[in-house]
């Protein structure tokens, strides 16, 4: 029998921190009441002793954190922030600089470690807390560096950081980083260097090496959300197991025997951690990677169950906030579940599969089943493609990466060799794209499924009977073939939506959540879009229910996220000719976007366009949203992307006494509307593109009440899905 007392003195440590950072004085009642209660019934099963030291150690975790939160709160330098001024710091680089998603302007954001601050009077004071940087393109330093710079404090929103800080100029080094940081950008380099070439899959390398995803387009990274195979994209403990697994083997060739072995093992930990960086995340998967090489040892479950207890322990001792992270959690289940259950499974398939192909295929459905809750918790869907995607991926997944890191260090020293031991780790590298791009492109990768407790908790019972009647079901080779071929027959078979899209449509509201996406029909297969929404699969899953090929012109009416990061689902599979942009920060964000000129018109098969907006000379995204004048089988539409109240009586003013059919309401429905232009348009249709559930009250009830009382239907997305519009008898019909 495993013995579970590590695994269990974890849990405890973990409750403990979570207690101590998030629990208020009702969560700690509860929890002490629970374990009071369970007390007895765990101390028949290991002892009192063992209950005693669960309980120790859960407080100590529990204190640790809350006087490291409390510390980090009431540092000099968040004290600071809260009056927002500006002073001058040093710090150090603590992470690699990377862009701001969203917003306007292109920013850099990274992690540093402040080291001192001056003072009113000039003089420098030592300190060490963390904080987030903001800073301008061209102003990333090197992971390492220690500068000095004028800064701006702020308060912050992270857990983790005593403030944000925002360089007011270009920071002055002041000691560069260490050689070993050095060696490890040079790798890091020439890992993305030799893997530059023709091969699409070769983008993939660094990512898979080293966890640098720079390379990587929006749509492959999309399209390994949707498949179930962003694992690959981050560090994880996947690739320590792989690299220092390698490193082992390699030592084993050279003669390395004994505790050698271990000395090579821990130096290929170090050295892929600073390969990696010393992140959080990075130091977190070389901790369950750990557990899992410990894993496949000599009497390896019972070893690495272990081995996983103290990895959870340790981390959390280091860096207590890792218990609020999601990303934890999801590496703790993967590997115990690895652990406690692959194995059994493997066994169980055995007897009807060769060994190799069971026990790849019990990894990836442990795995997968342990973490579906909480990834339907946190993404809203269930996938059904995520296994096999991983068992297709999984051969290839080794010699990409280890060729590419290999590659990497050999062309430190010969950039031709290190290319040519590349080019088939590229190839390899291209067969895992392949599986996540066939993967999203499949009718059904994945299912909704409600994010709150209910939902959750119902499907945590439904996976714990699963994993339960495992290990009877698996050995019966019909049942597990009949199952996996409806499974199959799910996924592939495209389910039809009688009745949709309904005939003679003009409009479709699609649902994209918190979010933009509208479609107008300009033909068979045609359409012109505007907006992408803040989400590719919900985009393409809508555009491909209405059969849209092509994509003649696509409006994206200002750079917000949830405006313009479904770009890639809009492109997938489709041709897509101009794309017309914001005046403001989308031209960065859009690459080949051209600003919409207003007062330019253009013809589209049955749509008409003509650019009213923006009418502000401003910086502020929402009022340079481009608006948008449309008529579609002879109904006139008017698309007001985010518009706030300047720019809605800027543009009443512009247009005077304009009637539409249909108005498109600004912004979700929020507050800030400058009523007398909307119901100055008399529309007799209102249609709202909102996500359910959001938090920002959208759409406002006095906005709605207002359209009511003036006679002005109101279609939401958030309550009727996707929306479609077309007119009968002369009258505009919403289709859902």
């Amino acid at each position: 029998m495993t013995d579970l007392r590590l695994p269990a003195l974890a849990a405890a440590s973990w409750c403990g921190a979570l207690l101590g950072l998030t629990g208020g004085a009702g969560a700690r009642a509860v929890a002490v009441t629970a374990a009071v209660l369970l007390a007895p019934f765990a101390a028949r099963r290991f002892g009192w002793r063992a209950v005693l030291a669960w309980t120790l150690l859960a407080l100590t975790l529990a204190g640790t954190a809350a006087w490291r939160d409390a510390a980090l709160e009431r540092s000099a330098l968040a004290r600071l922030a809260a009056t927002r001024q500006a002073v001058q710091v040093e710090l150090q680089v603590s992470s690699d600089p990377r862009p701001v998603p969203g917003g306007y302007r292109p920013r850099i954001l990274f992690r540093a470690t402040v080291r001192s601050i001056a003072g009113a009077d000039g003089a420098w004071t030592s300190v060490r807390v963390p904080v987030l940087v903001i800073t301008e393109p061209g102003h990333g330093p090197e992971l390492g560096a220690r500068l000095r710079a004028t800064a701006r404090l702020r308060p912050s929103a992270d857990h983790d950081a005593a403030a944000t800080l925002t360089l007011l100029s270009a920071p002055v080094e002041v000691a560069p980083p260490s050689s070993g940081w050095r060696l490890a950008a040079a790798v890091r380099a020439s890992i993305r260097d030799t893997a530059a070439g023709p091969v699409a899959g070769r983008a993939l390398l660094p990512a898979l090496v080293a966890g640098d995803e720079s390379a990587l387009s929006e749509e492959t990274r999309a399209d390994f959300r949707v498949s179930g195979l962003t694992h690959l994209l981050a560090v994880s403990g996947t690739n320590l197991t792989l690299v220092v697994g390698f490193l082992v083997l390699l030592g084993r060739w050279l003669g390395v025997r004994g505790r050698g072995q271990y000395l090579v093992a821990v130096l290929g930990i170090a050295g892929f951690v600073l390969l990696a960086r010393t992140e959080p995340s990075v130091v977190r998967a070389a901790a369950m990677g750990a557990a899992a090489l410990i894993g496949l040892a000599h009497n390896g479950t019972q070893r690495g169950v272990r081995a996983l207890g103290l990895a959870v322990i340790a981390l959390l001792l280091w860096d207590p906030w890792l218990a609020t992270t999601v990303g934890f959690a999801l590496s703790v289940l993967a590997t115990a579940a690895i652990l406690l259950l692959a194995p059994g499974w493997a066994s169980a398939l055995g007897g009807w599969l060769p060994r190799p192909v069971a026990e790849a295929l019990a990894v990836p459905l442990a795995a997968q089943l342990a973490c579906t809750p909480l990834v339907a918790a946190i993404s809203g869907q269930v996938s059904l493609v995520a296994v096999l995607a991983n068992l297709l991926a999984a051969p290839l997944v080794a010699p990409a990466t280890i060729l590419g890191l290999l590659g990497g260090v050999l062309g430190l020293a010969f950039e031709p060799l290190g290319v040519a031991v590349c080019w088939p780790g590229g190839w390899c590298a291209a067969g895992i794209v392949a599986v996540a791009e066939h993967g999203a492109a499949l009718p059904m990768p994945a299912v909704a499924w409600a994010s709150g407790a209910g939902a959750v908790a119902l499907l945590t019972g439904v996976c714990v009977v699963l994993a339960a009647l495992a290990p009877a079901l698996l050995p019966r080779r019909a049942l597990c073939c009949a199952l996996a071929a409806l499974l199959l027959a799910v996924i592939v078979v495209p389910i039809p939506r009688w009745g949709w899209p309904p005939a003679g449509w003009l409009l479709v509201v699609c649902d994209v959540g918190q979010g933009d996406a509208l479609v107008l029909h300009a033909g068979d297969g045609v359409a012109v879009v505007v907006d992408a929404g803040p989400d590719p699969r919900a985009v393409d899953r809508c555009l491909d229910d209405l059969a849209i090929t092509e994509v003649p012109l696509l409006v994206l009416t200002h750079a917000h996220a949830d405006h313009v990061d479904g770009l890639a689902g809009v492109r997938r599979g489709r041709r897509v000719g101009e794309v017309w942009v914001s005046p403001v920060g989308a031209q960065d964000a859009v690459v080949g976007g051209r600003v919409a000129v207003v007062g330019e018109s253009r013809r589209i098969g049955a749509v008409r366009l003509q650019v009213l907006g923006p009418v502000l000379a401003t910086t502020e995204p929402n009022d340079a949203s481009v608006v948008l004048l449309a008529e579609v089988g002879g109904v006139r539409m008017l698309l007001t992307g985010d518009i706030e109240p300047p720019a809605q009586q800027a543009l009443g003013r512009l247009l005077g006494p304009l009637q539409v059919d249909l108005l498109k309401i600004p912004h979700h429905g929020s507050r800030a509307q400058e009523l007398d232009f909307l119901l100055g348009l008399r529309p007799s249709l209102a249609v709202i593109s909102v996500g359910a559930g959001n938090d920002y009250g959208h759409p406002a009830p006095e906005l709605l009440t207002a359209l009511g009382e003036a006679g002005v239907r109101v279609a939401r997305t958030d309550r009727g899905g996707d929306i479609a519009v077309r007119r009968r008898s002369g009258v505009l019909e919403v289709v859902r």
